[in-house]
């Protein structure tokens, strides 16, 4: 059960630590919406552009923006290079992430618990979460696989979200969660990446999401960690 007794709760994810960002915080201030930033600390201030036909910024924030930009929401690990932990030796999995989550805590000034496995495909398996698990400060990091559900999982160190922001279905999931009548505690996790908005230019979309999954009584809003009891 939530904070005041509640069943319903609703978090978001978004990775990179971008510029656009900085559009989406304020944003989800508007409508009291909280969100987890999974962040690289060896990219900041790195430029390149992205995408296909279309080619976007993808400008990583200065390492001085981090505490007051993400202020009220979460920061959490996502490495220090954005590589397939998979593909790498168990001390460099350590590596990649012990040292991004010391890295982002000396900069948000409290400790960093939460990750998102960085890479599409498949980006984690059974053994690098354990790896983690057992040996750096991380209790819980995100993968990439859609359940379309809310039901509860046991295993953090794989925790699969809900479904990606800009998944066809993704307001009827977010209608059908918010009209339902649940008796056990249920979680609504939605990732993705700020920049993707720019990629249409949707970002009155993204507002309009917000504005429909946002104010309603019965649900608790929460970062990753909050939802998690952590």
């Amino acid at each position: 059960m939530y904070p005041n007794g509640k069943l319903k709760a609703i978090t978001l994810s978004f990775d990179d630590g971008v510029i656009q960002d900085r559009r989406m915080v304020e944003i989800l201030n508007r409508y009291g919406l909280k969100c987890t930033f999974n962040l690289n600390s060896e990219l900041f201030n790195v430029t390149i552009q992205v995408g296909d036909k279309v080619r976007i910024d993808h400008t990583k924030i200065d390492p001085s923006e981090v505490a007051p930009l993400y202020r009220g929401h979460e920061v959490a690990v996502h490495t220090l290079t954005h590589p397939n932990l998979t593909t790498l030796s168990d001390e460099e999995i350590v590596r990649q992430v012990e040292t991004d989550r010391q890295n982002l805590s000396a900069l948000c000034g409290y400790e960093v618990i939460g990750m998102a496995y960085p890479c599409g495909g498949v980006n984690n398996n059974d053994h690098v979460a354990e790896v983690i698990r057992e040996h750096t400060g991380v209790k819980y990091s995100r993968t990439i696989t859609s359940t379309y559900s809310w039901e509860q999982q046991e295993n953090l160190y794989r925790f699969n979200p809900t479904l990606h922001i800009k998944d066809g279905r993704c307001e009827e999931i977010c209608r059908q969660f918010l009209e339902a009548e649940f008796d056990s505690p249920k979680l609504l996790y939605i990732w993705g990446h700020s920049y993707e908005f720019d990629f249409d230019d949707t970002w009155d979309r993204f507002e309009a999401f917000c504005k429909l999954i946002s104010g309603r009584e019965d649900v608790f809003y929460g970062t990753n960690r909050e939802v998690f009891g952590l």
